[in-house]
Formats: structure tokens, C-alpha cells, sequence
């Protein structure tokens, strides 16, 4: 029997985010999270009954109409459904370039290469920060990011630090900083990051400046 996932949205848009800002993407977005952060930006998604469940091959099938070579599986929380490493697999062979986002609560190991993990460190604003499992950092790879959302100063420091601790893979990962929408201005986090000197990409989200009054993908 094929496996299913229980999906929100699929749809084509601009990566907003990470390294990959700016290209186009086709995006399957899952329904169903084990977090709740205070300033989630897909809350409409958090509830896995707020999805439709789909099989495998029609999620493939929706994203190949987009034609693009980018594809991300975002969430919600992707990993909290089990078929979510056989869909990034079935991708994978179909010749995307392939994204996971991850909340960074759960084992991100099954997710394999080539495909990328952005994994979220959860600072203190967030009200999620205990549930970090910081034993993913020893899985991160090249080609993987990780992702400080920062909604004020308390936040940069606690993600400061962490960038700076021994463990932390700097030189292996791509490492973005974020400023929380609404609550941080983007100038005031590039000034901080400048101060520190620190070797981190500042991570506007883009797809806010080019459709500030879309609330969702599609």
C-alpha cells in the first residue's frame, strides 16, 4: 500500500528564505507540529487534522507541474510524520535539489544526502527553547543551515553563544540569523551582527517584501 502524508498546501512560489533565497521553489507544506512557538508564522498549519491526506505519488505528481528544480518539504513539522524521509527520497530520484525545514525538536538522521536540512535552534522568545535537541548538531553535514529566528536582544545573545560554543559546526553549515517579523527590525540585527563580527548570513524573508499581504503559499 502507498504511504500518504497529511498535507496543507503544495504550491510554487520564491524561496524566501535561506541560502537559496530568491529561486523559484515548489513547496509541499505538512500539516501537524509538536511545537508551538509564540511567533509561528503557519499557524494555520500546526493541527495535523487541518490537512487532507495525500498519497506520495500524488505529491510528486503536483509538484513535477511547477517544473522547477528546487523543491522543499516544510511544515508544520516534517518529520513528525513518518513517510516524511520517503517522500525527500522519491524527490531526490526525481532530480530536485531538495530542502527539508525542520523545527530542529526532532531526529533529523533519517532526512539523507543530497537533500538539505535547514534546522531552527529555538531561542528564548520563542517559548520552545527546552525543546531543542541539541544532539542533532553532531548530524549536520555540508550543505545543511541552521536557522537563529532572533525577536530581540536576549534572543541574539543566547544565539550568539550558541554559534560561538565549541560544538557548534560554524565552518561545516550555513548559519542564518533571522529577525522575527514584526518584532525585530532587520537594520537592528544587521548592526548587532556587524558589532559581533560574526562569520553568519543575515536572513531577510522575501517572499514578506514581494507579497507583504499573503499570509500563506498559496
Amino acid at each position: 500500500m502507498e504511504s500518504s502524508l497529511r498535507v496543507s498546501e503544495i504550491f510554487h512560489s520564491i524561496q524566501g528564505e535561506s541560502s537559496r533565497a530568491g529561486r523559484p521553489c515548489a513547496f509541499v507544506r505538512l500539516a501537524g507540529c509538536n511545537l508551538a512557538c509564540a511567533w509561528c508564522d503557519s499557524a494555520y498549519a500546526l493541527r495535523a487534522e487541518s490537512g487532507r491526506e495525500l498519497p506520495l505519488g500524488m505529491i510528486v505528481e503536483a509538484l513535477r507541474s511547477y517544473r522547477a528544480g528546487l523543491a522543499e518539504v516544510t511544515g508544520g513539522e516534517p518529520l513528525a510524520q513518518a513517510a516524511t524521509p520517503e517522500l525527500v527520497d522519491l524527490l531526490v530520484r526525481d532530480g530536485y535539489e531538495v530542502l527539508v525545514e525542520t523545527n530542529g525538536s526532532l531526529d533529523i538522521s533519517p532526512i539523507h544526502w543530497p537533500a538539505a536540512r535547514i534546522m531552527d535552534l529555538k531561542a528564548p522568545s520563542s517559548g520552545m527553547c527546552a525543546r531543542n535537541r541539541l544532539e542533532n548538531l553532531v548530524y549536520l553535514r555540508r550543505g545543511d543551515e541552521v536557522k537563529f529566528a532572533v525577536a530581540d536582544r536576549v534572543d541574539y545573545e543566547w544565539s550568539r553563544s550558541m554559534f560561538r560554543d565549541q560544538s557548534y559546526p560554524a565552518a561545516l553549515v550555513a548559519t542564518l540569523f533571522s529577525p522575527v517579523a514584526g518584532r525585530l527590525a532587520p537594520a537592528e540585527l544587521a548592526g548587532w551582527l556587524l558589532d559581533d563580527k560574526l562569520d553568519a548570513r543575515l536572513n531577510l524573508q522575501i517572499h514578506r517584501v514581494i507579497w507583504p499581504d499573503r499570509d500563506r503559499g498559496a
